[in-house]
């Protein structure tokens, strides 16, 4: 259940016309009372004789027997209370019992109290009602509405569990304003997927991701297509920006802006400020040259997916074990990694993309403050993504997409156990439908490279598949035998054989590889390891491009190639 409070208005009659009327699609369908502050208030949408003017002049009489001098400027008040589309439909009388316990919650006409607010509850959907109350109560004075929003958001939450509704989560305040009615209306007669206010926030997140100055930002929303406005104070300085874009126009054919606060909280210029004073502040303490600028260069598509995977996993390991605030930061700083990898991804994994990072947008903010320059890994890897260019869909490209997502989903899942144990419900539910996005997205990245690895895997000789099993069974003793039935065993295999080729110790890598993060939230096991092994032995993603060596093709080379892999891995030992 949603109960929304409106903005203030005016004009009681003209709030009347709109909950008795039509509705902007002719949606509106037997308007009528469910409830009012007296059993007795006349009711147009089901008494003939009934006018909207009698019911508004006996809403507004506590208003107009003030002076005038004594009334709000702004006295209509109006709530609206929606169901969820799977819920069952409510009565008339169940409505009216919700509409009474709203107008007690916020304070407008509390229980008992003889000379509070006036009201009336009036249903045009099965789904939803809406509330007009005028606020000056009985005996002259102001309902005492502080928190009316949040006193609304707990009543619902009690209200659901008692009638059996679907129960949503509680806001802590941080999230992004939701679009109005009349925003979602004008975005379907438009045939948008999003409404205006939504297209804004993902385009402004993705000029914002990894961005290290005010020019590159605003470029950066130039360049996405954006109207962009700046609020300059008299002294010159930059206070603010909006944003609009060039399609959506009001009546008057204007565009539409938006400012950053608007859109979402830390999308206020003094909030993106931080993001970026944070690294400099970090460059002048440790005497470090400033974050290398990607446009001057070169970084391919492949090489940047590889970094900021290794970016990924120290980000998880510092939300497992960091402070409250170094852990905010990195969630924060996931977030840009998303939008900028959704931004940069080839057609066949992008939407699931998209969606994961319009998800876990949410997930991003809490009232935990994150201290900037924590985050600093992440942020270079966004930036990294952004100015390496769009990867193409095979390759390597496409094989370290599929290794960045795997890892990305472990960071987004490492964000929802630390939202879950801080209690914060709104943003751990992001995060998992965050990560089933990215679930998505994975099958639709790994099924090419996963596939060659496979089939490489099948055609190592017999003795070295019984070898690399031997390897799983000694390194993963609890996982060995899931992980062997898995159809990634084989990808596993030729992966491991790729990495004691490359002068590893197979079992030494897996073992590490296994023990730094949990991996019961994998759907597949083998997987995970491929890619964890793929990027800490420094191998092609893409093992298509990886010639046959007589490691892999021959049982009888098979000791050689472990004693030269020993050989390699002492040199290298001694060496460090």
């Amino acid at each position: 259940m949603i109960p929304r409070v409106h903005k203030r208005g005016t004009r009681t009659l003209g709030l009347l016309y709109y909950l008795y009327g039509p509705g902007t699609h002719e949606e509106h369908v037997d308007p009528h009372l469910v409830a009012a502050w007296d059993p007795l208030a006349p009711d147009p949408g089901r008494d003939p004789q009934a006018t909207y003017a009698d019911l508004q002049r006996l809403l507004d009489q506590p208003v107009d027997a003030l002076a005038k001098s004594r009334r709000p400027a702004k006295h209509v008040w109006h709530l609206s209370v929606r169901v969820a589309p799977e819920d069952p439909v409510l009565s008339d009388e169940q409505w009216g019992e919700i509409a009474r316990r709203m107008v007690a919650a916020t304070g407008v006409a509390p229980d008992g109290d003889d000379a509070a607010c006036r009201w009336a509850a009036v249903r045009h959907a099965d789904d939803h009602i809406h509330i007009i109350a005028t606020l000056v109560r009985e005996d002259g004075r102001r309902p005492r509405l502080n928190n009316d929003a949040g006193r609304a958001q707990a009543e619902a939450r009690l209200i659901e569990a008692e009638y059996g509704l679907k129960q949503l989560n509680a806001g802590d305040g941080t999230a992004a304003q939701r679009p109005t009615s009349a925003e979602r209306h004008k975005a379907e007669r438009q045939q948008r997927e999003r409404t205006p206010r939504e297209e804004l926030r993902e385009a402004v997140r993705r000029s914002v991701a990894g961005a290290s100055s005010e020019e590159e930002f605003f470029d950066r929303l130039a360049a996405a297509g954006l109207l962009i406005r700046r609020r300059i104070a008299p002294s010159g300085d930059l206070l603010g920006y909006t944003v609009a874009l060039p399609d959506d126009r009001n009546k008057d054919g204007e565009p539409v802006f938006y400012s950053g606060s608007k859109l979402a909280p830390d999308l206020s210029l003094p909030r993106i400020r931080e993001r970026w004073s944070a690294d400099v502040k970090q460059d002048r303490e440790h005497e470090e040259p400033p974050c290398r600028d990607p446009r001057t260069v070169a970084s391919a598509p492949a090489s940047a997916r590889r970094r900021a995977a290794t970016a990924a996993w120290q980000a998880v390991l510092i939300i497992d074990h960091g402070d409250d605030a170094a852990v905010a930061a990195q969630i924060a700083a996931a977030g840009e990694v998303l939008d900028a990898l959704a931004k940069t991804s080839a057609a066949h994994t992008r939407k699931q993309l998209r969606e994961a990072a319009f998800a876990f947008e949410r997930a991003s903010r809490s009232h935990i403050r994150a201290e900037r320059g924590h985050d600093r890994a992440l942020r270079q890897a966004a930036r990294d993504l952004a100015y390496s260019g769009p990867a193409l869909g095979r390759g390597e490209d496409g094989a370290t997409t599929a290794m960045l997502i795997d890892m990305a989903f472990f960071l987004v899942i490492a964000a929802a156990h630390w939202h879950g144990k801080k209690e914060h419900a709104q943003q751990a539910a992001a995060a998992h439908q965050a990560a089933e996005h990215l679930r998505a997205a994975y099958r639709a990245a790994a099924g090419t490279p996963m596939a060659v690895l496979h089939q490489r895997g099948r055609h190592l000789a017999q003795p070295l598949q019984r070898r690399h099993a031997a390897t799983v069974r000694t390194a993963l003793p609890y996982l060995a035998e899931q992980v062997l039935a898995e159809p990634g065993w084989y990808a596993l295999a030729a992966t491991l054989a790729d990495a004691e080729a490359a002068g590893h110790d197979p079992t030494t890598l897996l073992t590490e590889a296994a023990t730094r993060r949990e991996l019961n939230t994998a759907e597949s096991v083998s997987d995970v390891l491929v890619w964890r092994l793929r990027r800490m032995a420094d191998l092609p993603a893409d093992a298509s491009a990886t010639p046959l060596t007589d490691q892999n093709t021959s049982a009888h080379s098979a000791p050689r190639a472990a004693h030269t892999a020993g050989a390699r891995a002492d040199q290298r030992r001694g060496r460090r």
